[in-house]
């Protein structure tokens, strides 16, 4: 597998959007993923994106997009964030991406006023339709597993259930090992993601709160995780997440740490060359 950065470790730091991309691939990563909203980026920022991937040889794989919007109870919302995933789906596709990681978000008033079955078909729902809109285009939605008590993926349980209720081939999952270890799954549980799993996550935590710290700063025992990941025969990317560097001023350094320890990583599972 091909290893990628999503490149908001460089925007929380305060870097823009050219000198991040430069930086990651200075570094070394053989892909980027790109966090940005289409409806907030002029013309002039969404084509300085492409120019500057094309210049660096960093091709761009996945386009994230948090939709919380997707299983609100006012239409209304709802309407509007299916606009907006489109617009994410359109721009993936000038991106000439592969996915759209997508984070549904999570059940409101504590599952007590709406009936959570409610939330959950109106996500079905919704996801069947942008899976055609994503199939339309040759792309295909990665669905975040989010460790949060109340989300609505937040094990592999639900996304599998998730996954199989869609029944929408461009409607996939997305693997992110550090919020695996935060939801209680096991390692020998990621095997029921095989045939259902097209991009990965990988970051490091303290095993008590969200943390997307660089590997080997927290308690993630990568190993297990890993080797469940190669199992599974993904021919895609993974790609390290960082957020909030406590040091936002050695934020290169804090790159390149992370992209050395996972290349480490990587190469001892046989997951890169």
């Amino acid at each position: 597998m091909k290893l990628g950065l999503i490149n908001s470790a460089w925007a929380q730091a305060g870097k823009d959007t050219a000198y991040g991309i430069r930086m990651t691939k200075e570094i070394g990563f053989d892909t980027i993923d790109i966090f940005t909203d289409p409806l907030d980026i002029d013309v002039k920022e969404r084509l300085l994106i492409l120019r500057e991937c094309e210049k660096a040889g960093l091709p761009i794989v996945s386009i994230a997009c948090v939709a919380v919007g997707l299983i609100d109870f006012n239409p209304s919302v709802q309407r509007f964030h299916m606009q907006r995933c489109r617009a994410y789906l359109d721009l993936a596709y000038e991106y000439r991406a592969s996915n759209v990681l997508l984070v549904l978000g999570e059940y409101i008033w504590e599952r007590q006023v709406i009936p959570p079955q409610e939330q959950w078909q109106t996500a079905v729902k919704n996801l069947r339709e942008l899976g055609k809109c994503a199939a339309d285009l040759g792309l295909q939605i990665a669905l975040e597993l989010e460790p949060f008590k109340l989300s609505l993926l937040n094990n592999v349980d639900s996304m599998v259930r998730f996954v199989d209720e869609v029944n929408h081939p461009a409607v996939q999952a997305n693997i992110d090992v550090s919020h695996l270890l935060l939801s209680g799954t096991a390692p020998e549980e990621v095997r029921r993601l095989k045939g259902k799993a097209i991009h990965v996550h990988l970051s490091d935590c303290d095993g008590k709160v969200h943390g997307d710290l660089p590997p080997g700063r927290g308690v993630v025992p990568f190993a297990p995780y890993l080797r469940a990941i190669k199992d599974l025969g993904i021919d895609g990317v993974i790609s390290i997440e960082l957020e909030y560097s406590p040091e936002p001023d050695k934020i290169v350094d804090w790159v390149r740490e992370a992209y050395q320890a996972t290349d480490h990583l990587l190469r001892e599972a046989r997951l890169r060359a």
